[in-house]
C-alpha cells in the first residue's frame, strides 16, 4: 500500500456521509484530493455533511493539478476523475482511491494502484482497524453507495463475514 492517496469524490462522499472519512487517515500519510475534486463537492453547499467533514479534516491536502495529460484525456473521463489520475500519475508511489470504474480500468492501464471504497474497508477490517466490516458496508450504503447483493457477500466474505 503507497504511502500517499489520490482520492476521488465519491469514496470521499460516501466515507462522509456515513462517519468513516478517517478510515483514509489510518492507511495514508499524505492524502490528496484534486481541486477540481474539492470544487465539485463544495458545489452541494457549505451544510453538506461531505463539506464539513472536509472541514474538520485538516489531513486532506487540497491539490492544484498542473494539467491532463492527453492519454488521460483520451479515455473521456469526467473533470475529477482525469485531475485525480493526472495527479497520482505525477506523484511517485501515489495509490489512487476511485470508485468510477472507467477510471479504475485507466489508473491500471497506466501502472497506477487504484483501490475502491469497498477495498478499503475490506483492509480496515484485515488490519484490524474495525472490528468488522459490515457495519462500516451498511453505513455507506446508507449513504448512498450501491452495491449489489452479490458484490456485497463475496467481498465480505474475504474478510470471514
Amino acid at each position: 500500500m503507497a504511502d500517499i492517496a489520490v482520492v476521488n469524490a465519491s469514496p470521499v462522499i460516501f466515507l462522509a456521509r456515513s462517519g468513516h472519512l478517517d478510515l483514509l487517515s489510518r492507511f495514508f500519510g499524505k492524502i490528496m484530493i484534486p481541486r477540481e475534486v474539492a470544487e465539485e463537492i463544495n458545489f452541494r453547499g457549505p451544510t453538506d455533511p461531505t463539506v464539513k467533514a472536509m472541514q474538520k479534516a485538516p489531513w486532506l491536502a487540497i491539490t492544484d493539478v498542473a494539467g491532463i495529460p492527453p492519454l488521460i484525456a483520451s479515455w473521456g473521463l469526467g473533470r475529477g476523475e482525469s485531475a485525480v489520475l493526472a495527479l497520482a500519475a505525477t506523484t511517485e508511489g501515489a495509490e489512487v482511491v476511485m470508485d468510477d470504474m472507467a477510471g479504475r480500468r485507466c489508473a491500471s492501464a497506466l501502472g497506477i494502484r487504484v483501490r475502491g471504497t469497498l477495498g478499503l474497508v475490506l483492509l480496515a477490517k484485515k488490519r484490524g482497524h474495525i472490528p468488522a466490516a459490515r457495519p462500516v458496508v451498511e453505513d455507506l450504503l446508507q449513504g448512498g453507495m450501491y452495491l449489489s447483493r452479490q458484490i456485497l457477500d463475496e467481498a465480505l466474505s474475504r474478510v470471514d463475514e
